[in-house]
């Protein structure tokens, strides 16, 4: 990648932040509820009227809704996205405190689902048609199938419940604690993996170069590691992109069932206490970390295949 393609990139991100910033602002402007009173009733006092008018003048809740936008932008632009209504806490820090929970538990997932769909696809594929290939396919359907909080309620009842190995909910963040959810979000993931690594390496199979080597007598193991797998990399590297963004900002259901403290039980814990700040900086942290990881694909795709590399 180009530094003017890399500057394009770049200014593309900035104008979708803007977007979605601006969507995200509106969205909890025309939201119902009362931000005042539901900051207070967090806080557990029942204020008077004139004392609620006086708050919301204040906060600059009373002014129209471009300038509200306008002064919350300006200052999240400065780093600064606001306190909590219900934690009382700056946004940001109560972000970056959840980050890396998610981060870590996102890495495991992700580590856990290339350790299942790399040898499984490939052996699908060598196998094709096959006995082995007919019962991977039936894994790939039973994993697509089944929603993940079906997946970690079972492992909840099963090694939590029946034989006790594991807790349901646990204060510190471990590796025992990390587990279970993990291997909830690898579940499904490792189905759609599977298939797309049988379906990359049944294509570079049926390549010219493969028939060659193998008429040349070289091994079968080295054709399939050496030379199919690097090639077949290209497609698995965007979808590992695109999911561990869509981990990052959409395990909240796992997160709530194994009552885990990421960034995904935060913004429902968020979302039902009507916490706007939160929302609002929540949703603009995912988008942007959504898009540095795309960027950071798309520059790798320079190292992983050189025939993309333009010209200079």
């Amino acid at each position: 990648m180009s530094k003017k393609q890399l500057g394009k990139r770049l200014g593309q991100i900035v104008i979708v932040l803007i977007g979605i910033s601006f969507l995200t602002f509106l969205l909890t402007y025309l939201a119902p509820g009362d931000p005042v009173r539901t900051m207070y009733a967090a806080s557990g006092i029942v204020p008077s009227e004139e004392v609620m008018q006086q708050t919301r003048e204040e906060m600059g809740l009373n002014r129209p809704f471009l300038v509200q936008y306008a002064d919350w932008l300006t200052s999240c632009l400065r780093g600064d996205f606001g306190n909590s209504y219900s934690l009382k806490k700056p946004v940001l820090d109560l972000l970056g405190s959840r980050l890396w929970p998610t981060l870590k538990l996102s890495l495991f997932s992700m580590i856990l689902m290339l350790l299942v769909a790399v040898p499984f696809g490939m052996l699908a594929a060598v196998n094709k048609n096959k006995w082995i290939d007919n019962l991977v396919r039936g894994f790939t359907f039973l994993g697509v199938s089944v929603p993940n909080f079906w997946v970690g309620l079972l492992l909840i009842s099963f090694f939590c419940v029946k034989l006790k190995w594991l807790q349901v909910v646990s204060t510190d963040i471990t590796f025992k604690s990390m587990i279970l959810p993990a291997v909830t979000l690898a579940f499904a993931m490792s189905a759609k993996y599977t298939r797309q690594v049988r379906t990359a390496v049944l294509e570079e199979l049926s390549q010219d170069y493969v028939t060659g080597a193998r008429a040349r007598g070289v091994k079968e193991w080295k054709i399939l590691w050496l030379n199919v797998f690097p090639n077949s990399l290209l497609p698995l590297i965007t979808m590992l992109g695109l999911s561990m963004g869509n981990l990052l900002g959409g395990t909240a259901v796992v997160e709530v069932i194994f009552s885990y403290p990421g960034l995904g039980s935060l913004a429902v814990s968020a979302i039902t206490s009507y916490d706007y700040p939160l929302i609002q900086g929540y949703v603009l942290w995912i988008a942007l970390i959504y898009m540095v990881i795309n960027l950071i694909v798309d520059i790798s795709y320079n190292f992983v295949d050189p025939r993309m590399r333009e010209k200079r």
